[in-house]
């Protein structure tokens, strides 16, 4: 998945003499005298904050031979901790940072995402001032401190009698109960819980009657498109019809996604990454057949720490319609929708909700009156989407993509609601995806790397 794309070339990848201007990085005993220092630049002039980071493989060739044990990542910008304390020692054990001088060690992850047990993307989230060009560095060396706590989380669970993936955020999380549809729960605290929703199966709707923080789901999926999914337009008949990989001809019992699935659509999930600051699950959609083509795609959703929203990479690893046919992603309307908001490859949907399991027909869950919940849904403006309201299914917010030449596309979906920790209204949440949406469509760029070593000369 390719959140953010490598932009500009490699500018140097060699070596060089450290500049005496630079300060070295300390943690007691770890004093290194190698480094990588990395630039990266905000294209936007704006200011971002906790903004993610990829560095491909590809841009630091200097960190293929280490193994990431021996690397330790560091903000020269933020200040060093300092001596922690007995108490501090003592629950961190022998991992636990000690006092640093010339900036801070921040979380990070290597991620495999192709699985050959070789890292192909460094990540980290950071903030970057207006068109800033911010240095971080790569110190190498042993060094056995740094816990890194998670503060997203990724998994398959058995979950009422099916396998269901999960990945959240501390403030939102998204599951797919349905194969192709993202439910959404939102949380009333910061804090990890789809590990309790599948560990112990609880019911989404009703956590809240466990512990209010651990919040509810918010977004009722049924036939619609949910909180996020991919369909194609493909019908030579009717231009606007949109095919469904849980709805097609060969569908039988309930013609929902539980039909034979040796004559129907699959689905397979994996866990790509999980943790500390993105979280990742492969949504692998197979023998899709929609009357009109044959279909099969891979879905990469990643959720980031402190946000609320996920970014989805659509490859599509079979694509034979009969005729032509386009892309679509989409989000379902707000039921009661107060709040509307499109603009280019961006749209916002929210209003106040009672929040009811539909499954509850014999209403024994207690509804939950809120003043607002909401989702939207961004397509990357380089595949210039296009939008469109389908009636049909409960109605459902859509963009449009004429197929690409590598058959792949992205795009964001994000949810709020009132009782969350922040952004407690729909014009707040309106406002925060305007701004991802202006971040997504403009990816810190990497701006070259180089190798330095540390002058021993006094």
């Amino acid at each position: 998945m390719k959140a953010l794309m490598l932009a500009g070339a490699l500018l140097a990848a060699g070596s060089a003499q450290a500049r005496d201007a630079d300060p070295w990085y300390t943690q007691r005993e770890f004093v290194p005298v190698e480094r990588v220092e990395i630039r990266l630049h905000n294209p936007l002039n704006a200011p971002r904050l906790n903004s993610p980071v990829i560095i491909p493989r590809s841009a630091v060739p200097q960190l293929h031979h280490t193994h990431e044990l021996w690397m330790t990542l560091v903000d020269p910008s933020k200040p060093g901790i300092g001596v922690p304390d007995a108490k501090t020692r003592a629950k961190e054990g022998p991992h636990g940072r000690l006092e640093e001088t010339n900036g801070h060690a921040i979380d990070y992850q290597f991620d495999d995402l192709d699985q050959d047990g070789l890292w192909d993307e460094l990540f980290l989230m950071t903030d970057f001032a207006p068109n800033e060009t911010k240095v971080i560095y790569v110190y190498f060396g042993k060094q056995m401190r740094g816990w890194n706590p998670h503060r997203t989380h990724a998994a398959t669970g058995s979950y009422m009698r099916h396998t269901v993936p999960f990945w959240e955020s501390e403030n939102i999380g998204w599951k797919l109960w349905f194969p192709d549809a993202a439910d959404v729960y939102g949380k009333r605290k910061p804090q990890l819980m789809s590990n309790r929703l599948y560990g112990e199966n609880l019911d989404g709707y009703a956590v809240s009657l466990i512990d209010p923080g651990l919040g509810s789901d918010i977004m009722s999926v049924d036939d619609s498109f949910g909180g996020g999914g991919i369909a194609v337009m493909d019908d030579p008949k009717d231009a606007k019809a949109v095919s469904r990989a849980r709805f097609t001809p060969g569908a039988n019992f309930d013609g929902r996604f539980n039909g034979d699935p040796t004559k129907d659509t699959r689905y397979a999930y994996t866990v790509l990454a999980n943790g500390p600051l993105r979280s990742m699950v492969r949504v692998r959609i197979l023998n899709w057949d929609s009357g009109h083509g044959r279909y099969a795609a891979d879905q990469v959703y990643t959720a980031y720490a402190g946000e609320d929203y996920a970014t989805a990479t659509v490859q599509f690893t079979e694509f034979a319609p009969k005729a032509s046919a386009r892309f679509v992603a989409g989000i379902r309307k707000h039921g009661v929708q107060t709040f509307f908001r499109q603009s280019g490859g961006m749209v916002v949907t929210a209003g106040p909700e009672v929040i009811r399991n539909p499954d509850d027909v014999e209403a024994l869950q207690p509804d939950m009156k809120v003043d607002f919940a909401g989702a939207a849904l961004v397509v990357k403006d380089a595949y210039k989407p296009r939008y469109l309201f389908s009636e049909a299914r409960q109605g459902n917010h859509l963009m449009v993509i004429e197929p690409t030449a590598d058959r792949r596309f992205e795009y964001l979906i994000a949810a709020g609601w009132s009782e969350g920790a922040q952004r407690k209204t729909a014009e707040a949440f309106g406002d925060y995806v305007a701004r991802v949406a202006k971040e997504y469509n403009a990816p810190i760029e990497v701006k070259g790397a180089v190798l330095e070593k540390k002058s021993l000369n006094p």
